[in-house]
């Protein structure tokens, strides 16, 4: 049998549609023999052979469907009737690629061939691109409809809301949810009418926080806002949007808004109680624990704050009246100042008593700047008034299950009344600083316990008739206990004036109790030997030595000698301790530093110096101890002359106002006790005593 040969036509004038722009092939007989094809079919079915039936000829490239296409060549072989089809999908496979799904347009007519046989003319037309593109495009379309389903179904639901806007403009589509939630129509909300809805003192913020989006077109932008609900309430709502852009352009931004209030509150809540418990950590004083809650409520929870302290001791009658001191507050700027600290006498009818009496919160709501008369303190009323609070909570502070506390809080103008919730959140605020509270309570009771049993140990300077002496003690407040700071001053059977002044290191009582014991025998000693203030000192030494081992100690002991025929004069000697200060009457000053000796307790029954000074008429002799010249990180010398310097310039100030603003305009930091003992002279010397028997060393 000879070979099947290839050729590309049969000669019988089908070449006619060589050029043609579509695929064209013939087909002949009953069996559908390939005799033609052209370029556009070669080019898209590959060169098939030439004389061999069409199932043959395209065996490794159709797989499916191929039945079917023969039945139609059978149709029109055999009723002369063209058949048209349209985008009929051909499933191909060329050698080393994957399967692929093809579309083809095409026509089968009958046409005669030489020798009276029929065959049939095969157009085709392929309209893959096409058809995969309108398929595209349906898809598209039908997740276009499914997004705004999803979209209407959304602004449907609860407090959800979708929106849409124009890339600089406001709303550009009706919200069903916006209209739930806000009351607000579509010819209200539309453009920035949204913005009526918004809390006033939250549009601002929002304004600048949508134009910044609007300029820097971020993938996301978030904010949270205040939105009036339908009764007139607000509440927290966070807004998220997107830009939808057309290539590099945006052409509008969708967006949601969520109702968050109750997430909102709970972070509120805790980084408020963060807050107070950030803002005592540090303090031990009552008073300034207190204040410091007050700027924790103020202006978060309320406009205004006002604490009011109660006696320690509760025991009174029920109905008896209370009183209070005011001693902490804080106001929102803007607003007229609250009354400063004082104390105050309240009615049993009054709703702090009625607070107090009954150990829960007072909640009471008003017209603006109408409070209920005789409920609260007259001066606080009238700020109520004056500043047109609309609601006021008062709330307990219970430590240690005594009502140490009341706090006062307001809101006034036209913020919202103080709600259930922040009333409540007030009250966790205290309740926070329950710890600390209960801390300072005790340091403060302990501190008076410890201030009395200093008072007790501290004597009162000798009224005399021609000297001045002016003492002042004050305690270290970061310390409860008492310190080892001490004076003392009396007089002598002969007229001299004995002053000392030490410091025993610790603030506890051991070293209260120390320190007592120092200065009762440094009295002792000076009382029983005339003897220079050295000697003295060398014989307190010995007995620090003997009964308190390791103990050490500062002092300064001072005699204030009257001399014949001369100005009064100093006989001192110092040990450890800051020198005395010396000022005089036109402003001069100067430290006596002649008679420096080693701490008490450290070399035993040493020499010690002591040094002779005049004293000017009208001159102040100061000794002091060292909280009132150290400072941490500072020179002692600096110190020094600090002290040197102000109190020169104080040198014709009262001696009582002479010692109130040293401890005023030098005490810094509060880390130590600070005692002082001051001597002013007086105009012209007093002569005609005899000087004492013997000479300083």
């Amino acid at each position: 049998m000879e070979p099947v040969r290839r050729k590309r036509s049969s000669g019988l004038g089908l070449k006619v549609f060589d050029p043609a722009p579509v695929a064209v092939t013939v087909s002949r007989g009953h069996d559908h023999r390939l005799i033609y094809t052209n370029a556009i079919f070669r080019s898209i079915f590959g060169d098939r052979p030439l004389g061999i039936p069409l199932r043959e000829a395209f065996d490794d490239l159709i797989e499916e469907n191929f039945s079917a296409y023969l039945a139609l060549l059978d149709e029109v072989l055999r009723t002369g009737k063209p058949v048209n089809v349209s985008e009929a999908s051909v499933t191909m496979v060329y050698p080393g690629t994957e399967r692929q799904e093809r579309f083809f347009t095409f026509g089968l007519s009958r046409i005669l061939l030489d020798g009276n046989a029929f065959g049939v003319l095969q157009v085709f037309m392929e309209v893959t691109a096409q058809v995969t593109s309108a398929r595209r495009v349906q898809a598209l379309s039908e997740e276009r409809f499914r997004l705004l389903q999803r979209y209407q179904s959304l602004g449907r639901v609860g407090t959800q809301m979708v929106w849409v806007v124009g890339p600089a403009t406001g709303a550009t589509e009706p919200s069903p949810g916006w209209q739930q939630v806000t009351g607000q129509s579509w010819e209200e909300s539309r453009g920035d009418g949204w913005l009526r809805a918004v809390h006033p003192d939250d549009r601002e913020r929002t304004v600048e926080s949508w134009s910044r989006a609007l300029e820097e077109v971020p993938p996301l932008w978030e904010h949270v806002y205040r939105l009036r609900l339908v009764d007139g309430t607000y509440r927290h709502f966070q807004a998220r949007a997107v830009p939808v852009r057309e290539g590099d352009t945006v052409v509008e931004w969708v967006g949601t808004c969520a109702d968050i209030e109750q997430r909102w509150q709970e972070e509120r809540r805790q980084e408020l109680l963060n807050r107070a418990g950030a803002a005592t950590a540090d303090i031990t004083r009552l008073e300034e624990m207190l204040a410091a809650l007050a700027h924790v409520i103020v202006p978060e929870l309320a406009d205004g704050c006002a604490i009011y302290l109660l006696p320690e001791s509760m025991d009174r009658p029920a109905y008896a009246p209370l009183i209070v001191n005011r001693v902490a507050g804080a106001v929102r700027p803007g607003l007229p100042e609250r009354p400063g600290r004082r104390e105050e006498t309240l009615g049993s009818s009054s709703a702090i008593a009625d607070a107090v009496r009954r150990r829960r919160p007072i909640h009471l709501l008003f017209p603006p700047g109408r409070p209920p008369e005789g409920v609260v303190p007259a001066d606080t009323e009238s700020w109520l008034i004056a500043a047109a609070a609309n609601s006021i909570v008062l709330v307990p502070v219970i430590v240690d299950g005594t009502v140490a506390a009341v706090v006062s809080a307001s809101v006034c103008g036209g913020r919202p009344a103080i709600s259930a919730t922040d009333a409540s959140l007030i009250g966790q605020v205290l309740d926070h600083g329950h710890t600390p509270l209960s801390n300072a309570i005790e340091f403060r009771r302990t501190q008076r316990v410890a201030l009395a049993l200093q008072d007790s140990l501290l004597p009162d300077p000798p009224i005399l008739p021609d000297l001045q002496i002016v003492a002042r003690y004050r305690p270290s407040p970061a310390a409860a206990e008492v310190g080892g700071d001490w004076y003392d001053c009396f007089l002598l059977h002969d007229g001299t004036v004995i002053l000392t002044i030490g410091d025993v290191a610790g603030h506890d009582l051991p070293a209260a109790v120390t320190m007592s014991q120092i200065r009762n025998m440094l009295r002792g000693l000076s009382i029983d030997r005339q003897e220079p203030p050295g000697e003295i000192l060398r014989r307190l030494d010995g007995a620090i030595g003997t009964l308190y081992g390791e103990e050490t100690a500062t002092c300064v002991l001072a005699r204030v000698e009257r001399s014949a025929n001369g100005p009064r004069r100093l006989n001192y000697s110092v040990a450890g301790h800051p020198p005395p200060l010396l000022v005089t009457h036109d402003g001069g000053g100067r430290f006596l530093e002649e008679a420096p000796n080693h701490l008490l307790g450290l070399l035993y029954d040493r020499p010690r110096l002591s040094a002779v000074e005049p004293l000017p008429p009208r001159g102040t002799l100061l000794l002091y101890t060292d909280g009132l010249v150290e400072r941490p990180g500072e020179d002692l010398t600096d110190g020094l002359e600090r002290l040197r310097r102000y109190s020169a310039s104080l040198a014709r100030e009262p001696l009582e106002t002479f010692c109130d603003k040293l401890l005023a305009g030098l005490a810094f930091g509060g880390k130590d006790d600070i005692a002082m003992i001051a001597l002013r002279l007086p105009p012209s010397p007093s002569a005609g005593l005899d000087p004492p028997p013997y000479q300083s060393t």
